[in-house]
């Protein structure tokens, strides 16, 4: 996923052609006249079929972007669910328009917020699409500027710190606003009564759309195993990432992240939006994201 998703897909399918490295010692190129199986499976199949030595890309130009970050406390969340889902929901999509809303707790503050990393990639300051989430008041504070594309990238990497404990932790639900909201409150129970306290701690649960204007651009680029139904509607790549500075609450905090997952997952399955895709980029070590492409196209990438 990245700020160009809604005008181009998936970073995978951007992938013209790619020189591999095999088991047995062969180096070949891998793209849609040659070798085009290995193309396919190397676009979602992860290593598992010879270490890649270089990339061919498409490329496009690209001048200055309105981003930023806006920040807003978190009573503004059933307006900033209600701006999300519709945002997801569009039937006319505005391709420049990437979001990532995001519900945030900190020990050291003892308090949630609200943060949404929004990027518009043309030159236009707050464009319809985004005012939303833009008006929504309060604010606590916003850094949208016109800018360029590492301005931005720079800016969302801070908000993960190094040399503390991590983990990422994550789901693909359907876009229902009553399920989203209802999944806030079990994060928030669950970390009130097992970990808020916990030392350095820093959670998010995160929200990004995922509508069926990124899934259905894999068709024209040759295709991948993902598994991606355009037809299934707009989804939401849901995400938990945790940090903390003890090992001491390692065993607590895993066990704890995947407990709201299971009771999301039951309420999910309730409401009729469980959606069964795990985004490999954001998967823990104890998930099966290549499972999760559907019967088809696991058994395209054995064979």
């Amino acid at each position: 996923m990245s700020y160009f998703a809604p005008r181009y897909g998936f970073v995978c399918d951007q992938v013209i052609s790619m020189e591999v490295a095999l088991a047995d010692g062969q180096i070949v190129n891998a793209n849609a006249t040659s070798n085009p199986d290995l193309w396919f499976a190397l676009k979602g199949g992860s290593n598992n079929f010879g270490i890649v030595t270089r990339f061919d890309l498409k490329t496009f130009p690209q001048g200055k972007i309105w981003g930023g970050t806006i920040y807003n406390p978190i009573s503004t969340l059933p307006d900033q669910i209600q701006a999300f889902v519709k945002f997801n929901n569009a039937t006319s999509v505005d391709p420049n328009a990437a979001l990532i809303n995001t519900y945030g707790y900190t020990s050291q503050l003892g308090a949630w917020a609200v943060t949404n990393l929004i990027v518009y990639t043309k030159r236009e300051i707050n464009p319809a699409v985004l005012r939303p989430f833009t008006d929504i008041k309060p604010q606590l504070g916003s850094t949208m500027r016109l800018t360029n594309l590492s301005d931005v990238t720079a800016e969302e990497a801070k908000s993960t710190r190094s040399g503390l404990r991590q983990l990422f932790l994550t789901r693909t639900y359907g876009n229902n606003p009553d399920f989203l909201s209802r999944v806030f409150t079990i994060a928030n129970e669950t970390l009130t009564s097992t970990f808020a306290h916990a030392p350095g701690l820093i959670y998010a649960l995160v929200y990004q759309p995922l509508p069926s204007s990124i899934t259905s651009r894999s068709a024209t680029s040759g295709g991948n195993p993902l598994g991606l139904d355009p037809a299934t509607g707009p989804q939401v790549l849901a995400l938990q990432t945790i940090q903390w500075s003890n090992p001491a609450d390692d065993d607590l905090i895993n066990s704890a992240a995947r407990r709201i997952w299971q009771q999301a997952d039951e309420l999910a399955r309730e409401m009729g939006v469980m959606r069964e895709w795990i985004y490999l980029n954001y998967a823990a070590e104890d998930q099966d994201p290549i499972g999760s492409y559907g019967e088809a196209n696991v058994r395209r990438l054995r064979e």
